[in-house]
């Protein structure tokens, strides 16, 4: 049985439920994707204006998504813009505070246009509060949630994580927020305001840090590569590279694994806290060994022991490894013509999968990204407007078949 072949083109669990994508950069635009990758149709809605991540990035966020340009100043596209929410499931954004209200299109005016409406949200730090109006990115977030305090070697000062984790965590909690949401509403009959932030969702993903200093009073640092509170869990030099290892799942099987069961019988590495004061001297010894051997072989040693272990990969190696092309965690979709940043010589592009699998009901993508304003002709005429009506919304501006190139980052 091959769990894991593709069925992209099979109706996904929110078949049928349609979404308006007003946010930028990267976490609303997360939500959306996982809403889409699930089965939900998502209009992407942008002001003719203004620009998307660019390349590779943008491609992956904006999958399989529709393109509609409108420009929501203007009252005429506010009013087409109320039409188009007053029947639609979910609104995602992610202006600052106050600029929704400002255009006249927040919460309380689209719930009385549409009480169906989930309308999802996503703030640098919230709602309300004194930082509230500040604009927020992922690495602010990461500094003030204490992510940068306890990343890095110990004592060496605050690190950033490699990727942009409080978008994505945040994109990924208000997806399930909005779930949530279209649950209650099937036994209420009412939509919600459903919001989280950069900074709520930052502290959140700290967990078991954040609650030894809730519980136990005691402030995390840094501890490199190693597990915070136990040793030796981590990662370890080998002959030709790294090996990261969970060796407290079974000490004595893991000395005996690397041929030095006589550290099980160490007095300095009796009980698990003897091994945590003293894990300076326990790594030295498990080096000395590991250095013996590359981490492929190591990797099958501890295998056959039953030690959970692995190699530190780059990308390209990831990408390669038999096990995550038995997942196939990825998906090839078209390009649109002419699209910015794309490679020249190809007109597919190979983009990560939605990574949860459902047995009856699968997620997929099930697109490429849109060319901008692709489709707002089709998303207005599906809205109840006339082909003449249309025409004068292009005409006057307000809608937009196309967008000039503009670099994200210069607005």
């Amino acid at each position: 049985m091959d769990l894991y072949a593709p069925r992209d083109r099979e109706p996904g669990p929110l078949a049928g439920v349609r979404v308006l994508d007003l946010s930028q950069a990267r976490s609303g635009p997360t939500c959306a994707r996982q809403l889409s990758d699930l089965g939900a149709d998502v209009v992407q809605l942008r002001p003719p204006q203004r620009g998307e991540l660019p390349g590779s990035d943008g491609f992956n966020l904006q999958r399989a998504k529709r393109s509609l340009l409108l420009d929501l100043k203007p009252p005429r596209g506010r009013e087409v813009f109320f039409r188009l929410a007053a029947q639609t499931d979910v609104l995602v954004e992610n202006f600052r505070p106050g600029v929704t209200r400002r255009l006249g299109i927040d919460y309380p005016a689209l719930a009385r246009a549409n009480p169906r409406l989930i309308y999802a949200s996503i703030s640098g730090f919230g709602q309300e509060g004194p930082w509230a109006g500040r604009r927020g990115l992922d690495p602010v977030a990461q500094a003030m949630g204490g992510l940068m305090s306890v990343t890095g070697p110990p004592g060496s000062g605050p690190w950033r994580a490699g990727i942009a984790i409080s978008d994505s965590a945040s994109g990924t909690f208000l997806t399930q927020g909005v779930l949530a949401a279209l649950y209650a509403r099937e036994r209420t009959g009412r939509g919600q305001w459903v919001h989280t932030s950069l900074l709520e969702s930052m502290i959140n993903l700290m967990d078991f840090q954040a609650v030894r200093w809730l519980v136990d009073g005691e402030v995390p640092g840094q501890a490199g590569n190693d597990h915070p509170t136990v040793f030796p869990m981590g990662t370890y030099r080998t002959r030709d590279g790294h090996l990261t290892v969970a060796a407290v799942m079974g000490f004595e099987r893991f000395a005996a694994a690397i041929g030095a069961p006589e550290l099980a019988r160490d007095p300095r590495f009796a009980d698990p806290r003897d091994r945590a004061r003293e894990r300076e001297a326990l790594r030295a010894e498990v080096e000395a060994r590991l250095a013996e051997h590359d981490t492929a072989e190591w990797v099958e040693r501890l295998g056959r022991a039953d030690l959970p272990c692995g190699p530190v990969y780059s990308l390209d190696q990831v990408f390669a490894d038999p096990q995550v092309r038995h997942l196939r965690v990825t998906r090839r979709v078209p390009l649109p013509p002419g699209a910015d940043g794309a490679p020249p010589e190809s007109g597919e592009l190979e983009l990560l999968r939605h990574p949860v699998t459902l047995s009856e009901t699968p997620a997929g993508v099930r697109g490429g990204p849109p060319r901008p304003g692709a489709h707002t002709r089709e998303v207005l005429r599906e809205a109840g407007f006339t082909r003449a009506e249309v025409d004068a919304l292009i005409a006057q501006g307000i809608a937009a078949e196309g967008a000039p190139a503009r670099d994200f980052f210069e607005r």
